[in-house]
């Protein structure tokens, strides 16, 4: 069994778990830091599992072009290349396939690209990024498909879905490595039609935990809730349920709301390095600016992090406005702190039968004091 349902939201669909991998067990609904080439940014392996992570994500694409998969197979995989000894899950390229659609020409078995890099051309398609994905030996898979951009026209997300449902029968055809566990992802643009066909094909096929993805590529908000109303309900109860890509500290608890167990997103990474960190209401502070050259307290009084714990707002606006990497750091370890510590409360309210109460306040920060509950678990301080 992957996938163990452990409690149930009487008042939602939010539901916690575990998913069992041979590189150890991952708790749900849980955060994944994105590691796209094979690391966290700032961050080292032995730090980012202090801060309590147990699954990070690489890119397919990426570790494909550098450093190759000679080097990977050399060092022995993924896991042993990094120095990331607990689980990993790669996506397959097809956000590629959106990114960088200047770059690429989809056929009929997947898509030629003109390297970002270099501009040298490679195809990728099911087959190949299943391979590339056995190679890096992940604990997690993800089929090959393509990402739709928004606002996509019905006639064109139609074309798309049916293109993506072959390559996903094909990547479940493919031959991965014992213990490998392949996702389906379904796609279908804000179109509730193409959505639910998605996602009932995607479980005829059969895999061992489903994704929605082609969300936070800028629909509104409430098309992204819309969808996983939609595509929830349809996909099995006891299988993991991924969303790809998202998001804001509200966008994860309203998406546990509605049954989603799995994350991933560059958000507390990326504004770390332009300076923003999260405060405990879910808001975020530009410590950059002028304002806190001289404000001595931590980033988040409420904080236990080490960055909040050794130092204050004042040093850390000095060191990222003259380019010192430990700026980054610091406000890199604190963004992931925060979400880490926001899943772990979302468990432990699932667990105490509280999550309506914990959602609720988390909606309403400016009438109930969150910042007690986002920080009660406390991870080990970084040292």
């Amino acid at each position: 069994m992957s996938f163990e349902l452990t409690g149930k939201c009487q008042s939602s669909r939010a539901r916690s778990g575990i998913v069992h991998t041979p590189h150890g067990d991952i708790h749900t609904p849980v955060f994944m830091p994105v590691g796209t080439r094979g690391s966290v940014k700032a961050m080292s392996p032995d730090e980012v599992e202090a801060l309590g992570a147990e699954i990070i994500l690489g890119n397919t694409y990426h570790l494909f072009l550098k450093p190759g998969l000679d080097i990977i197979r050399g060092a022995g995989g993924l896991h042993e290349f990094s120095g990331w000894k607990r689980p990993i899950l790669t996506d397959s390229g097809g956000f590629q396939v959106f990114s960088l659609s200047t770059l690429r020409k989809i056929e009929k078995d997947g898509v030629w690209f003109a390297s970002h890099i270099d501009g040298s051309r490679f195809f990728l398609g099911p087959k190949e990024s299943m391979l590339i994905q056995r190679t890096l030996g992940s604990d997690i898979v993800m089929a090959f498909d393509e990402c739709t951009p928004y606002p996509c026209e019905y006639e064109a997300a139609k074309k798309s879905l049916e293109i993506t449902t072959r390559w996903e029968q094909i990547s479940r055809e493919q031959p991965l490595n014992p213990g490998q566990q392949l996702f389906g992802i379904v796609q279908g643009s804000t179109y509730r039609d193409l959505r639910e066909r998605s996602a009932e094909e995607l479980v005829k096929i059969g895999f061992e935990g489903y994704a929605v993805g082609g969300l936070s590529v800028g629909e509104p908000e409430v098309n992204m809730y819309e969808c996983l109303d939609w595509v929830i309900p349809v996909l099995p109860e006891d299988k993991p349920h991924y969303l790809m890509g998202v998001g804001t500290p509200k966008q994860l608890v309203e998406a546990v709301a509605r049954g989603v167990d799995m994350f991933d997103c560059v958000i507390p990474t990326r504004l770390a390095r332009h300076g923003s960190a999260f405060l405990s209401d879910g808001s975020s502070l530009p410590i950059k600016a002028g304002r806190y050259s001289a404000d001595f307290g931590p980033i988040d009084e409420k904080c236990g992090c080490y960055a909040c714990s050794k130092f204050s707002r004042a040093y850390i606006r000095h060191l990222l406005n003259v380019g010192e990497i430990l700026g980054i750091r610091l406000v890199t370890i604190h963004n992931l702190y925060y979400y880490l510590n926001l899943m772990r409360c979302i468990r432990e309210a699932l667990a105490a039968g509280t999550f309506g109460q914990f959602r609720a306040a988390f909606s309403e920060p400016a009438k109930t004091d969150i910042s007690d509950k986002i920080y009660s678990v406390k991870a080990e301080n970084l040292t």
